[in-house]
């Protein structure tokens, strides 16, 4: 399969609710990293699907099925929006106030970038479109589409696949930054890459 059969649209453009499907793709692709919140992928899933923020989100269909997400943040919002409310309701009081602890910094947080910089969060492709195109298409539409100059990511240490493919997408590691409680979260450095559009 090739990049042909892939649609990418915004998920503010939908004329129906895909927040389901969006955290079914979210949740597998980030399903190591979640489990040890929860082993149960529908609890995860109830718990993010109202995080997402639809203006930044880009989702990749194949055959009609959300394949593939991505996320592309700015100074004015970033991709999700964590709430310790929901997710002690979820995870119970002492998981879900742990929850809230370790995500609302990834994500609630302002990000400090100039207007012409996007942020690229967010990023999975659903286990069954694997190795299809799917995330190269994804990031092959907000580079060529969205008005931004530079585009910056961060990726983990022990994520090799994705940070190769970020290489051969023409992305530069300029910086690696060591993690806290890196034994809990299973990887030692997170390492930021950034692209510069050709003006």
């Amino acid at each position: 399969m090739n990049e042909k059969n892939i649609t990418i649209k915004r998920m503010a453009d939908y004329e129906y609710n895909v927040r389901y499907e969006a955290a079914d793709v979210f949740v597998d692709g980030y399903y190591r990293e979640l489990s040890f919140l929860n082993k149960d992928k529908e609890k995860l899933k109830s718990a993010f699907k109202n995080t997402f923020h639809p203006d930044v989100f880009y989702l990749a269909e194949i055959d009609g099925k959300i394949a593939g997400i991505l996320a592309c943040a700015d100074c004015r919002q970033r991709a999700m929006t964590i709430d310790k409310a929901v997710m002690k309701k979820e995870f119970g009081f002492i998981v879900g106030n742990l929850v809230y602890f370790f995500l609302k910094g990834e994500f609630n947080t302002p990000l400090a970038y100039p207007a012409d910089t996007a942020y690229i969060e967010c990023v999975a492709t659903s286990g069954a479109a694997r190795g299809k195109g799917v995330c190269t298409a994804l990031f092959q539409h907000v580079m060529q589409e969205l008005p931004y100059n530079k585009f910056i990511l961060e990726v983990v240490d022990t994520n090799q696949n994705a940070y190769r493919l970020y290489k051969k997408l023409g992305f530069t590691e300029f910086k690696r930054k060591p993690e806290k409680h890196s034994k809990l979260k299973g990887f030692h450095e997170r390492i930021y890459m950034n692209w510069y559009k050709d003006k």
